[in-house]
């Protein structure tokens, strides 16, 4: 596995990535009873913004603690609900991890957020990523860390008990093509267990076109309400390698996709230049 997200932490596309999850998780919660969270690529769920990878790229700097010094606690009321509740977290787990210079990975947001009725699994494929996963996670939490193919375990998970859920696939994308085909197939999957459940899908945006082609692949056949939440901060068309970073959630909540134009318009005032752009787009779903 060449691909290592500790060089990536904390960047633009993690930003969006879990403001969207928290926003997901806080929608579920409006209903007292539980439901169950699955991330099927789960990562070692901390990472160090000051020291090794994360620090060589300096990504963070251009997307988590940018965000952090520009809607500072004195100025956070007039920001977007969503992004405000995603900073309030990221703070709150920083004090009680005292880790004022690291970054949560999802399964490590989602425990902070998971009631005593709510589960969670985080599943990860390599030994020492899992082995960290599983040490960041710590004891008492409400996500289990699992070693395994995420999958193949999330055929195993579906459908939960609750019949109410999240599932978060967030593949490394290696093998780009192979990984868009596996990402889909997956999707595919989890409806035919849990028809109702909601599925979050992120992507990389590297070229606008294939984009495009493969969510309107990925919506055909789904049967389910779907759609596209994307930010980029190159033209998406460009060949600036990672332009911008996507979200397919299928059976998205009630209002979901208008309250995302609200944080969309301000998280890209504030990560992106001249060059930065953003849309939710509601796809066609058609039945097989």
């Amino acid at each position: 596995m060449k691909y290592r997200h500790a060089f990536h932490a904390g960047n633009f596309a993690d930003v969006h990535k879990h403001i969207a999850l928290v926003a997901l998780l806080r929608a579920l919660q409006r209903k007292d009873k539980g439901f169950f969270f699955l991330d099927t690529h789960a990562g070692r769920g901390r990472y160090a913004l000051a020291s090794g990878d994360a620090r060589t790229s300096g990504e963070s700097q251009a997307g988590i603690e940018r965000l952090l010094a520009t809607c500072d606690r004195s100025s956070r009321q007039a920001a977007a609900p969503e992004l405000a509740d995603y900073l309030n977290v990221i703070e709150g787990w920083r004090r009680g991890a005292d880790a004022r210079h690291d970054y949560p990975g999802s399964p490590l947001i989602a425990a902070q957020l998971l009631r005593p009725q709510d589960q969670g699994s985080a599943i990860e494929s390599q030994p020492a990523e899992f082995e960290a996963l599983r040490k960041a996670l710590g004891r008492g939490s409400r996500i289990v860390a699992e070693h395994g193919d995420g999958y193949q375990r999330l055929r195993a998970h579906l459908p939960p008990a609750s019949r109410r859920g999240l599932v978060l696939i967030d593949p490394p994308y290696e093998d780009t093509r192979g990984d868009f085909r596996a990402a889909a197939t997956a999707v595919r999957d989890a409806l035919e267990r849990f028809a109702t459940g909601v599925i979050a899908l992120w992507y990389p945006m590297k070229d606008q076109r294939d984009t495009d082609r493969w969510l309107q692949e990925l919506a055909h056949g789904v049967g389910r309400p779907m759609l596209a939440a994307e930010l980029w901060i190159h033209p998406p068309d460009s060949r600036a390698g990672l332009n911008g970073s996507g979200l397919a959630i299928v059976n998205p909540p009630f209002q979901f996709a208008e309250r995302c134009d609200a944080w969309h318009a301000q998280l890209q005032e504030i990560l992106g230049g001249a060059e930065a752009g953003s849309r939710i787009v509601s796809l066609v779903a058609e039945s097989r």
